[in-house]
C-alpha cells in the first residue's frame, strides 16, 4: 500500500494537468495571425533536470509572393472568349485560309486564260541585191482546260480535297486549343483551392504549436512532442508556399494558351465551373462518329484519293498516245511565205488543253488567198519510256496510302477506346470520394458531440472540419477531372460542341475514295458496349448540334 500511494498520487496530478491543458486548448488564441507565418530554424531544447518551462520557438512573419488578384468573375466563357484571339487560334485560321487560297489559285489556273503578244521580223532577200522588208503581227491567244483529265483540273480536285481536310483539321485544332484552355482553367481553380486548403492547414498547425508550448510549460509533453509540432508547422508553411507557386504556374499556363498575361482571383467563389457534359457511353456509336470526323482519317483519305488520281493518270499516259489535233484558217501564205489574218486552234489529248490564236498583221499584206489547213500529230513510246516506272511507282503509292488509311483508322479506334476508358475511370472515382466525404462529415458531427459532452476540445472540431474541407476539395478535383475527360472524349469522337469552337466552315461532303482490291484494309473488331460503372447512372447521348452557317473567313465569334 505504501508503494502504490506515490503512483496513485502522480496519476491524480497528471489527470489534473491534462484537464488544465484541455481548458487551455479551449481558450482563444492570444492574437490573430494576419499572414501565413514562416518558422525559423528549430532551436534544440536541451533537457533540464528541473521541471522548468522551455523557451518557445520564435515565430517570424514573413511575406510570401502575392497571388495575382482579379476582381471580375473568372469563368470558362471568359477564357474561351480570349482564346479567339490567341496565336494558336489565329494560326489555325491562317492555315485554313491558305488552303482556300490554294483552291482559288488552282481554279484560276484551270479556267480560261487570255494573253496578247506581238511578232516582228525583218528580212532581206537576196543578201546582196535585196531590200529590207519588215512585218509586225499582233497575236491574241486563249487557252482552256477542256478535257476532265487535264492536270489543271486534277489540281483543282486535289485542292478541293485538301480544303475539306483543312476544314476538319481546323475543327480539331480549335478543339485541341479549347481543351487546353479548359485544362488551364481547371488547373487555376485547383491551385487557388490548394492555397485556401493550405491556409486552413497552416492556421491549425499554428494553434497546435501554441497548445504544445502551453503543455510543455506544464510539463505534460516531452520536448520531442514539441519538435514534432514544430515540424508539422514547418511542413504546413512549405505546403502553403508551394500552393502559391502553383497559382503562379497556373497563371503562366493560361498566359501560354491565351497568348496574353492574365490575373487570377484569390477567392475560389470568383471562379466559374466547368461545363457539365454527358458524352455517350456506346462504343460503337463513338467509333462511327470518330471515323467520319477525325482529321487523321480525313488526311489519309485525301492522300489515298491523290494516289488513285496519280495512278489513273499514269495508266492513261501508258496506254494512250500523245495526240494533237490542229486547224488553221485564213490568209495562210502569200508568194513570199508571209501569212495574213489567220485563226488557229489546237487540242492535245494528254494535257487536255484547247488553244485558240488569232494573228492580225499590222501592215497591209495585199491580196492573199484564204484557205484551211488541218493537222494531226501523235507520238507513242515503244521502248525506253518512263511510263512503266511511273505506273509501278503510282501503284506503290496507292498501296502506301491504303496502309496509311488503315493505320489511321486503327489509331483512332484505340484513341476512342482509351478516352472512353479514362472517362469511365474518372466517373467511377466519384463514388469512393463521396463515401470519404460522408465519413468526414460523420467525424465532424462526432467531434461536435464530444465537445458538447465535455469530452473533447474545439481543436478536435477544427481538425474534423479540415478533414471535411479536404474531402470536399477532393470531390471537386475529381469532378473537374470527369469534365476534362468528357471534353477529351468528345474531341476524340469529333463532336465537341460547336459553340465552344466558333463558326466552322461547312463544305460539301466529298465521297470517300474507293480503295483498290489489294491490299485489303483490315476491319477493326466490333466490341460489346461497355457497362457503366457501378452506382453511376449512364448519361443520355447528346443530340447532334446543327452545323453553323458557312463563313467567308473562319475565326468569327459564335
Amino acid at each position: 500500500m505504501t508503494r502504490r500511494f506515490p503512483t496513485l498520487f502522480l496519476s491524480a496530478l497528471l489527470s489534473l494537468g491534462l484537464l488544465g491543458a484541455g481548458h487551455a486548448q479551449t481558450a482563444p488564441p492570444p492574437a490573430p495571425v494576419p499572414t501565413a507565418p514562416t518558422l525559423t530554424a528549430p532551436v534544440p531544447i536541451a533537457p533540464t533536470p528541473a521541471p522548468t518551462v522551455p523557451t518557445p520557438l520564435p515565430l517570424q512573419q514573413t511575406s510570401v509572393d502575392p497571388v495575382q488578384v482579379q476582381t471580375a468573375p473568372f469563368t470558362l466563357n471568359n477564357v474561351l472568349a480570349l482564346l479567339r484571339g490567341s496565336p494558336g487560334w489565329q494560326s489555325a485560321d491562317l492555315t485554313y485560309r491558305a488552303a482556300q487560297l490554294a483552291l482559288d489559285s488552282a481554279r484560276t489556273r484551270a479556267g480560261l486564260s487570255l494573253s496578247v503578244g506581238a511578232d516582228g521580223n525583218l528580212t532581206k532577200v537576196p543578201w546582196d541585191t535585196g531590200e529590207w522588208q519588215g512585218s509586225t503581227t499582233l497575236n491574241v491567244s486563249a487557252a482552256l482546260n477542256l478535257l476532265p483529265w487535264s492536270p489543271a483540273r486534277e489540281a483543282v480536285h486535289s485542292a478541293e480535297r485538301a480544303l475539306a481536310a483543312a476544314a476538319v483539321d481546323l475543327r480539331n485544332s480549335r478543339a485541341t486549343l479549347t481543351i487546353q484552355a479548359a485544362q488551364a482553367f481547371a488547373g487555376a481553380r485547383s491551385a487557388v483551392t490548394g492555397v485556401a486548403q493550405a491556409d486552413a492547414q497552416l492556421a491549425l498547425s499554428v494553434r497546435l504549436r501554441a497548445v504544445a508550448d502551453e503543455q510543455r510549460a506544464q510539463n505534460l509533453i516531452t520536448a520531442e512532442a514539441v519538435l514534432e509540432r514544430q515540424s508539422a508547422l514547418e511542413s504546413a508553411q512549405a505546403a502553403r508556399d508551394r500552393a502559391v507557386r502553383g497559382v503562379n504556374l497556373a497563371a503562366a499556363q493560361l498566359t501560354r494558351v491565351l497568348g496574353r498575361p492574365l490575373a487570377l482571383p484569390s477567392d475560389l467563389s470568383s471562379f466559374g465551373s466547368l461545363p457539365n457534359l454527358a458524352p455517350s457511353s456506346d462504343l460503337n456509336t463513338l467509333l462511327s462518329r470518330a471515323l467520319s470526323a477525325r482529321p487523321e482519317i480525313a488526311k489519309a483519305e485525301v492522300a489515298l484519293a491523290d494516289a488513285q488520281a496519280a495512278l489513273a493518270a499514269a495508266q492513261r499516259d501508258a496506254r494512250l498516245p500523245d495526240l494533237t489535233a490542229g486547224v488553221r484558217a485564213g490568209q495562210l501564205s502569200d508568194a513570199k511565205g508571209n501569212a495574213g489574218r489567220t485563226v488557229s486552234g489546237s487540242l492535245n489529248s494528254r494535257t487536255g488543253v484547247l488553244g485558240v490564236q488569232v494573228s492580225l498583221p499590222l501592215k497591209d499584206t495585199g491580196e492573199i488567198p484564204s484557205g484551211v489547213a488541218l493537222s494531226l500529230s501523235g507520238t507513242y513510246t515503244l521502248l525506253g519510256g518512263a511510263g512503266a516506272g511511273e505506273l509501278a511507282q503510282a501503284s506503290q503509292g496507292v498501296q502506301q496510302a491504303q496502309l496509311g488509311l488503315s493505320s489511321a483508322r486503327q489509331g483512332v479506334d484505340l484513341d476512342v477506346r482509351t478516352r472512353l476508358s479514362d472517362y469511365q475511370d474518372e466517373v467511377g472515382g466519384l463514388t469512393s470520394l463521396g463515401t470519404a466525404l460522408t465519413r468526414a462529415q460523420t467525424a465532424l458531427a462526432s467531434a461536435r458531440a464530444r465537445v458538447d459532452a465535455g469530452l473533447g476540445t474545439p481543436l478536435d472540431i477544427d481538425q474534423a472540419a479540415l478533414g471535411v474541407t479536404q474531402a470536399q476539395n477532393a470531390i471537386d478535383a475529381q469532378a473537374a477531372a470527369v469534365e476534362l475527360a468528357a471534353l477529351q472524349l468528345l474531341q476524340a469522337t469529333g463532336e465537341l460542341d460547336p459553340v465552344l469552337l466558333g463558326q466552322i466552315p461547312v463544305l460539301p461532303i466529298t465521297p470517300a475514295p474507293a480503295p483498290l482490291p489489294t491490299p485489303p484494309v483490315p476491319t477493326p473488331p466490333v466490341p460489346m458496349p461497355t457497362p457503366p460503372a457501378p452506382g453511376v447512372t449512364p448519361a443520355p447521348a447528346p443530340s447532334t448540334p446543327e452545323p453553323a452557317p458557312p463563313t467567308p473567313a473562319p475565326g468569327g465569334q459564335p
